[in-house]
């Protein structure tokens, strides 16, 4: 389980996360199951997602990109 944040950040569900990545709600489930987005988990059990964290990942630069392999 994740720790808590701070009280002045925002927490998102996933669909709101979902709806900002123009996902379905799903893969953001998906993602937060693999450890490529952190999430708190509220009392009934369900994610939450941080929203300085979410949009820090939609501003962020673009992942690089593998150079193609060259078969001899």
């Amino acid at each position: 389980m994740r720790t808590r944040p701070p009280a002045t950040d925002p927490l998102l569900t996933p669909a709101e996360v979902a709806k900002m990545f123009r996902v379905d709600p799903k893969t953001v489930t998906r993602w937060a199951n693999d450890g490529k987005l952190t999430f708190i988990r509220t009392l009934g059990g369900h994610r939450r997602f941080r929203e300085a964290e979410v949009r820090a990942l939609l501003t962020g630069p673009p992942p690089e990109k593998a150079e193609p392999s060259r078969v001899a």
